[in-house]
């Protein structure tokens, strides 16, 4: 019997976990659950899964849930504030860490994560985007077993040698074909980009997810971030990395070996597959996934990335090969332009605008411990939203 930490319980990726381990009750225990400041759903989790912890980061919601535990009578402690998230992470009975905090939140949760060595399945690409360098020293140090979540690193991962941990290198490899679905703006002209609503960029094709991934998708932001999360994973440079833009969502990734074989791990697109994965590693699990049905399908097809219309894909190539803090920086200036998005401040086409001129202000600096990566997210968080204010008080900010 496994214990299992959920950070993130209440998003997508926490409920498919949920759904995984409830399938296979005498293998996995669900230890603890986090979540921001939802505590109605997070209740519901409670009462049904019953873990020794439920954590809220804001305080306020955290004593609603505390009263609503108490009155039910639920064998569950409530813990709130953000360094309770690094104590579930890090405690001793606990012995899977599931990563699926959204952005920055989650960067220093999982590094506690695996600082105590735990098997961690990374969900969370920010973690590795902001601070791979360090992240990956952490993971081996300590002996952590890294297994990652998205579905296309999930794939590589799945296409490369056995026994392969991550951050090693395999000489054999020439190249990685990481596969996006091109989102929902695929095939769009920049007029058209610049008038999309809210609603159309959360609405993604393929996948079920939160608001800010799907923003991500569909600007080509998240396939940056995918990027550079290879990078790290795999020890391989961006050169070495080709985005295929696969409508379908069939294919999640491709690796091409020396000798010309290409692996492609396949599957229908949901998420409990690559979840089942990194549970059950090195075995295999029921994921409640359907089998995929080529005939229905009929045929797979490829194209390459626009990237004129979506230049959030170089820009987050340019980042990584500055090094040093420009992967932060690119990483805080992207959530602060999302989130202008979402609010209705500023129109789609300003994310990559804004990205950019943070990435060319803020400086570029060493990274020698996580402080120089939270003061480079912060730097790069105000100037964002400078830039943000000036674009929302401009004429050109499209009511959404």
């Amino acid at each position: 019997m496994l214990n299992v930490c959920i950070l993130g319980a209440t998003g997508s990726i926490g409920l498919n976990t949920l759904d995984v381990i409830q399938r296979h009750p005498s293998r996995y225990q669900v230890h603890s659950l986090t979540a921001f400041d939802k505590y109605q759903e997070l209740f519901a989790l409670c009462e049904r899964f019953q873990p020794r912890y439920a954590v809220l980061v804001d305080d306020s919601a955290a004593e609603q849930l505390a009263q609503k535990i108490k009155l039910a009578g639920l064998p569950v402690e409530v813990l709130s504030g953000v360094n309770a998230l690094e104590i579930v992470a890090a405690h001793k009975d606990v012995d899977v860490v599931m990563a699926a905090i959204v952005g920055a939140a989650g960067l220093q949760a999982n590094l506690s994560a695996a600082r105590e060595g735990k098997k961690v399945l990374l969900a969370n690409k920010e973690s590795l985007v902001m601070s791979g360098e360090l992240f990956m020293k952490e993971v081996e140090q300590h002996g952590a077993v890294l297994l990652p979540i998205d579905s296309e690193h999930n794939a590589i991962y799945q296409c490369l040698p056995m026994g392969y941990r991550c951050g090693d290198t395999v000489k054999d490899i020439r190249r990685i074909m990481l596969t996006a679905s091109g989102g929902p703006f695929r095939g769009y002209s920049s007029e058209q980009i610049a008038g999309v609503t809210v609603e159309q960029a959360c609405k993604h094709p393929n996948w079920s997810m939160g608001q800010k991934i799907s923003v991500d998708s569909a600007s080509l932001m998240n396939k940056g971030l995918e990027l550079i999360e290879a990078c790290w994973l795999f020890n391989v440079k961006p050169e070495q990395i080709d985005v295929h833009v696969h409508p379908e969502s069939i294919i999640h990734s491709m690796v091409e070996y020396q000798d010309g074989s290409v692996l492609a791990q396949m599957g229908n697109p949901d998420m409990r597959t690559p979840i089942a994965y990194g549970l059950a590693w090195p075995e295999r699990i029921d994921s409640g996934v359907p089998s995929l049905d080529l005939f229905a399908l009929g045929q797979l097809s490829f194209e390459r990335p626009a990237h004129a219309n979506f230049p959030c894909l170089g820009l987050a190539k340019s980042a990584f090969n500055l090094g040093g803090t420009a992967c932060a920086t690119l990483n805080a200036a992207n959530e602060v332009a999302v989130d202008a998005f979402l609010k209705g401040n500023i129109p789609f086409n300003k994310i990559p605008d804004i990205i950019s001129r943070v990435l060319g202000s803020a400086p570029v600096l060493p990274v020698a411990s996580i402080n120089d990566v939270t003061n480079a997210d912060q730097l790069a968080r105000l100037l964002a939203n400078e830039e943000v204010l000036k674009i929302s008080s401009s004429d050109h900010v499209r009511a959404v």
